[in-house]
């Protein structure tokens, strides 16, 4: 039989595949821990966006030549009383134990990292990378030495805030600043963070709190899931002086996929009448539910959202994001934090079996696999190079807890 030559784009489309599936391809936040206690979710199967919403499994890691990355701690943020910060410590505690859990159960495929050396190796052996880290460090009340409890269960980098101000910093969402920037518990927090080696997170902070952060901390910083103001102006964008800066500490910006972040996308009128009427039934507030309540608004906003699907972002204005970011500070600074799981996910990049179109477009900007190769994962490796050496702790994770 002829042998038929492949076409000149699918050569060069396997060319792209092979350099992409030899690079450590780390994403800085992955929000999929939320579904290791969901009955319907087995991290084994592959699982379809079109049909459960979810963008992160093992065979689509395998596909899209994931090797992991920070898998998320992450608690809504609620109340600043006692009583809301010991249910959110709870929430956290268990979610933690579910990201061990998860590398207990697939340890022929996955292992827990801790360090650099760690993730090179993990992935030399061909396992995927689960280091973790904490999206809000509300779950922390106003009691800092629980973060060597974390770090000690596997912690490696934390944000002090999310939607809401917390006790520790305002956030770029919220209606009106609390602090100004940090709080003094979140200049503490930075303190700690220093001296334990974690690296930290300016994702979701005010800038007023990222800039704080920078002149406090004696190491740099990560944006772990964020963009440029200049390309779509939303509050949870930074101006490029801020990029800049980050960049001039030695830290590194992961540009996300969330569609809301990248351009403005107004829902229909259909859908803003059921998210209207789903709201005046339960509320807004998910953290002053009950477990029942909660489960019970979350299924019926996924009904909501199958019936009235939400607007979506494209590949093409996620990739104007990075190439900005890319030309503004070099691809010693720039990196991938898509949001998996928690919202990322364009039109064109569905989830992580798609992530080879990064690299695509990465070689048709003039990239090199140096570079490349830095965006994928080495930026974040060399931050946490950076934190690792300045640490004064001497604390450490071990495999397992006894």
């Amino acid at each position: 039989m002829e042998t038929v030559a492949a076409a000149p784009m699918e050569a060069e489309l396997s060319a792209v595949e092979k350099l992409h599936q030899a690079f450590i391809v780390l994403d800085s936040h992955l929000d999929t821990p939320a579904y290791f206690h969901d009955p319907s979710y087995t991290f084994s199967k592959r699982g379809d966006f079109d049909v459960d919403g979810t963008h992160v499994d093992l065979p689509r890691m395998n596909e899209g030549g994931l090797d992991g990355g920070f898998w998320v701690i992450f608690t809504p943020q609620g109340p600043l009383d006692e009583a809301s910060y010991l249910a959110a410590r709870n929430m956290a505690m268990l979610r933690q134990m579910s990201i061990r859990e998860m590398a207990a159960r697939y340890a022929g495929d996955v292992e827990l990292a801790f360090s650099t050396s760690d993730a090179e190796r993990i992935a030399a052996a061909g396992r995927k990378i689960v280091f973790q880290s904490m999206e809000n460090a509300y779950p922390l009340g106003t009691d800092i030495s629980m973060l060597d409890t974390f770090y000690v269960g596997g912690l490696r980098m934390i944000a002090p805030v999310h939607f809401r101000n917390s006790q520790f910093a305002d956030s770029a969402t919220d209606v009106s600043e609390a602090y100004g920037g940090l709080s003094p518990l979140g200049e503490e927090l930075v303190r700690a963070a220093n001296r334990l080696g974690l690296i930290l997170d300016g994702s979701h902070a005010s800038d007023n709190a990222v800039r704080d952060m920078i002149a406090l901390s004696t190491t740099p910083l990560i944006l772990s899931h964020s963009g440029p103001k200049a390309i779509y102006d939303h509050p949870r964008n930074l101006p490029d002086d801020l990029l800049i800066a980050i960049a001039d500490d030695g830290g590194v910006i992961q540009i996300n996929a969330y569609g809301a972040y990248l351009e403005a996308l107004p829902a229909s009128p259909e859908r803003l009448a059921a998210i209207a009427e789903l709201q005046a039934q339960y509320g807004t507030d998910t953290s002053t539910m009950d477990d029942a309540t909660r489960e019970a608004y979350r299924a019926a906003f996924e009904d909501l959202n199958k019936q009235f699907p939400a607007p979506r972002s494209t590949f093409e204005k996620f990739m104007e994001h990075l190439l900005y970011t890319l030309e503004l500070v070099g691809p010693d600074h720039v990196g991938v934090g898509a949001d998996w799981d928690g919202g990322g996910g364009v039109d064109g990049m569905k989830d992580i079996a798609d992530l080879p179109k990064v690299t695509a477009a990465l070689v048709e900007a003039g990239y090199s696999e140096e570079d490349i190769s830095k965006i994928w994962g080495g930026n974040v490796l060399r931050l946490m190079s950076e934190v690792e050496t300045a640490r004064s702790s001497d604390l450490s994770s071990p495999q397992v807890l006894n």
